[in-house]
């Protein structure tokens, strides 16, 4: 017969709601880490709750600074902001981890007098030995050995000079609890035995520490990842343990997200994928509503056939229990499509002033730009916020109002027609009628018309408009797509744009 969730587990809603982002600085943030903290973000925004951002910085060869401050970075560019925690302090200060040792001293000693946890000297060898001897796997592990010891087999395992380790004795019976996506999991009673929580030598592990401080800073819901959820058990257990103390008066409800899959095969997304680099798609040219839109993605739907929306509308919307425990697949073209979109959703003004450190980062302004640099990017920048995608492909729509000096490439010199002299010839002439004054996107596109467009029998070349402007497109920014061809001469102006016309005419020969 199954076991009953814990009785005490919380009923938690509304403002009483906490969650937690709590990663380990080691390498740098990944969108699967940023995916967790955003659905315990819009989860806390949702119900009214609060966010607390720890970070469990304890193992010194793998953490370090940088990593800390580049997850500080990454949720400030994100604008994911938090309640409580690191940078913003809160009523359970300290929230780095490498700073609560002595916390979790007291709260070892209040476990130790509720005899749940004891003291452990058997080594991997005579663990193994043990195994062997009764027929036992030895992938069983740890036989509950050191559980009844007497004090005088303490005394001699310390006359040895042999330091203990501190186990939790797990509970002799199933443990049960209701997955917030999953629904309810069951763990037989015996299908892990007691576990370490303080090594040999004093050092706390994550196996304790996470509880711990989830239970010292009030959490009632635990959001995180599907590979996490093997470890539910050992913290059930613990919890249990910690009520007993009077550490903590409840349960928490645990929820796992759905593993992010790479774009192929059925693998996790891995840290050392391109892909899964946060900073990386951030110089590519996210922005971080497009971003963060796309991840709610993975794992959750707003409504059938509706991919794009607001994070305000994410927030309102979004319940965990909502979320898909199917995989998750990360689709790059996907997500940078939902960033174009939402890349044109911007004010004008904001999208200039977003793209204007990719501009500077390119070189495009040859250093600190000037005023007039910064006057023609702005007016410049609606010709391509329809057309872009990610802000790191501006500088190459943009680079050639910013130089003299025009680079074709080979596709756009490929493209052009035999009679390309002969249309730059004639768009020369038709520009060089339009007055100084009046070099308007209007003027230019009325006098190209007339002279390209317009019927032979009407004096024009009759031309239709890809074979007539295509090679202006070229002369002027050496590309074959570019942005519109008559706003760009008018940035350009009438003389550079009749002397980029001629250069080309001069480049072919």
């Amino acid at each position: 017969m199954p076991a009953n969730p814990h009785p005490l587990t919380t009923t938690a809603s509304g403002a009483d709601v906490r969650v937690r982002f709590c990663p380990s600085p080691t390498g740098l943030p990944h969108v699967g880490m940023v995916r967790t903290a955003l659905y315990n973000w819009a989860y806390a925004r949702h119900t009214g709750g609060k966010l607390i951002f720890r970070v469990e910085d304890t193992d010194a060869a793998r953490d370090s600074e940088e990593s800390y401050r580049q997850l500080v970075d990454a949720l400030t560019w994100l604008e994911i902001d938090w309640d409580e925690g690191v940078e913003v302090g809160g009523p359970h200060e300290p929230y780095r981890q490498s700073l609560r040792h002595d916390i979790y001293v007291g709260v070892m000693e209040k476990l130790l007098a509720t005899g749940l946890v004891y003291e452990s000297y058997s080594t991997a060898e005579e663990i193994d030995a043990r195994n062997e001897a009764a027929g036992r796997a030895k992938q069983l592990g740890y036989d509950n050995f050191d559980r009844d010891l007497t004090d005088e087999q303490r005394a001699a395992f310390r006359a040895e000079g042999r330091e203990p380790a501190y186990r939790l004795r797990v509970p002799d019976e199933d443990l049960t609890y209701v997955d917030l996506i999953r629904g309810e999991v069951t763990f037989p009673a015996g299908s892990f035995p007691d576990f370490v929580i303080v090594r040999a030598g004093g050092k706390f592990l994550y196996t304790f520490t996470n509880p711990v401080d989830d239970a010292l800073m009030g959490i009632t819901h635990v959001i995180r990842g599907e590979d996490l959820m093997p470890s539910t058990a050992r913290q059930l257990a613990l919890y249990d343990a910690l009520i007993t103390a009077g550490v903590t008066g409840f349960m928490p409800r645990f929820g796992h997200m759905p593993l992010v899959l790479g774009e192929t095969g059925n693998k996790k997304l891995s840290k050392r994928d391109p892909q899964a680099d946060l900073f990386l798609q951030r110089d590519k040219g996210f922005i971080h509503e497009g971003l963060l839109n796309y991840l709610a993605l993975l794992g959750w739907s707003i409504g059938p056939d509706r991919d794009i929306f607001s994070l305000e509308e994410f927030t309102a919307a979004f319940d965990i229990a909502d979320v898909n425990p199917n995989p998750a697949r990360f689709d790059q073209k996907k997500a940078e499509s939902i960033n174009g979109d939402h890349i044109r959703m911007l004010g004008e003004r904001d999208f200039a002033e977003r793209m204007m450190p990719y501009l500077a980062d390119a070189g495009v302004f040859g250093g600190e730009p000037t005023h007039e640099q910064l006057v023609l990017a702005f007016r410049a920048a609606p010709l391509v916020q329809a057309r872009v995608q990610l802000l790191g492909e501006v500088p190459g729509m943009l680079g050639f109002l910013f130089t003299d000096q025009v680079d074709y490439t080979e596709d756009a010199l490929k493209s052009l027609p035999e009679n390309a002299n002969e249309v730059l010839v004639a768009s020369v002439a038709a520009l060089q009628d339009v007055p100084e004054g009046s070099f308007t996107t209007t003027a230019v596109q009325d006098a190209l018309s007339s002279i390209l467009i317009t019927p032979v029998e009407e004096g024009g070349l009759g031309l239709k408009p890809r074979v007539a402007y295509g090679p202006l497109r070229v002369a002027l920014s050496g590309r074959r797509v570019s942005p519109p061809l008559f706003e760009s001469m008018e940035l350009l102006g009438k003389a550079e744009s009749i002397r980029r016309l001629g250069a080309l005419v001069d480049a072919r020969g």
